[in-house]
């Protein structure tokens, strides 16, 4: 079934023209769609917590700063962009006493809501626009006249113009420039933690990392093996984000495709799908959701254990050493540790 998307054409900017928007949080995600909004016309404030970090940010950017609470109060559509495992929480205290029948509150992803976490009351919309890509590219792209593709979702349409007010919200951060595509709340949560579980973040660094232990196991270079198994991977990626796989395939030498389509079924083979689908099933059923939540409420104990043992693994030395010698690598930016989370209340 062919998906329903829709661009500037397609949408009523009008139905948020005189509506107020809290953005709770000022992140990667919260900086873009605070200021998109604000520069296409929309009355908007940021919600953050007592003593954070970026209240001088969002002032210094030209923002109306305030409490959760206060910014849920005098608002007409909330958008939630912090933690998942801290949403409901903040939810619960600050954001749903201080909510109206007629009001909306808006997700960047459905965890909270697919999973039962955040109930909202009867009379509110609840809906999802989720650029489908870093905080920093949705600014970027706006202010040069383009805009990052958006998800867009309603759980609960309440005011019977939900799906509206969502395109409207998704047009005003840039994204109806590029592609606004519906789909659910269930949809979109069920695929994007499969999609980072299997694929963008556990597969391919697991595989890179066995890749490079695989050829230090063998007893070659660690420079080399670094710079075949990860630094050659943008390479690949970019060719596969700008043409597709068989862009990729057509770009890269006939010796490597044919090693590509002999050897990548050995690799990634049917136990590694089974293993895919049992991932997908923990996922759907809440399992993962769950031990998730649990995890980090009771100190995520095993959370910073793992996270460790990546930092101590050797191809992180040999790629500090490395990245040292190439410098227009991060020229021009600053260190990812530095930088804002991803949906973060600071």
């Amino acid at each position: 079934m062919a998906a329903n998307i829709y661009y500037e054409k397609d949408v009523d900017r009008s139905v948020i023209a005189d509506k107020k928007v809290a953005i709770l949080g000022y992140g990667s995600q919260g900086h873009a769609h605070a200021l998109n909004l604000k520069e296409s016309g929309i009355d908007v404030r940021v919600g953050l917590r007592e003593g954070s970090g970026s209240v001088a940010k969002a002032q210094a950017a030209g923002l109306v700063v305030a409490s959760i609470a206060e910014a849920a109060a005098e608002a007409d559509i909330v958008m939630m962009l912090m933690p998942d495992t801290e949403m409901a929480s903040i939810y619960d205290e600050h954001v749903a006493p201080n909510l109206a029948d007629g009001d909306a509150v808006f997700f960047a992803h459905g965890f909270n809501i697919r999973f039962d976490l955040i109930q909202p009351a009867d009379g509110i919309d609840v809906c999802m626009v989720a650029p489908k890509g870093p905080g920093h590219l949705v600014r970027r792209t706006y202010t040069e006249g383009g805009g990052v593709p958006c998800l867009i979702a309603v759980e609960q349409n309440a005011s019977g113009r939900a799906k509206d007010i969502a395109l409207a919200y998704a047009d005003a951060i840039g994204g109806a420039r590029a592609g606004v595509i519906e789909t659910t709340f269930t949809e979109e949560t069920e695929t994007d933690l499969f999609g980072e579980q299997a694929v963008l973040c556990g597969g391919t660094t697991r595989l890179v990392q066995a890749g490079f232990e695989t050829l230090i196991e063998a007893g070659y270079q660690p420079e080399v093996a670094y710079f075949e198994c990860l630094h050659e991977l943008k390479l690949i990626v970019d060719l596969m984000y700008e043409e597709g796989i068989a862009g990729m395939r057509y770009s890269v030498s006939d010796t490597a495709e044919w090693g590509d389509l002999v050897s990548g079924p050995r690799i990634v083979n049917a136990d590694t799908k089974a293993e895919m689908k049992q991932i997908l099933s923990e996922i759907q059923d809440g399992t993962f959701a769950a031990n998730w939540v649990e995890e980090s409420r009771s100190g995520r104990a095993r959370f910073r254990e793992l996270e460790e043992a990546g930092f101590d693994h050797p191809i992180e030395k040999i790629g500090k050493e490395l990245r040292a010698m190439m410098p227009w690598i991060s020229e021009g930016k600053g260190s990812v540790a530095d930088a804002s989370g991803g949906q973060g209340l600071d």
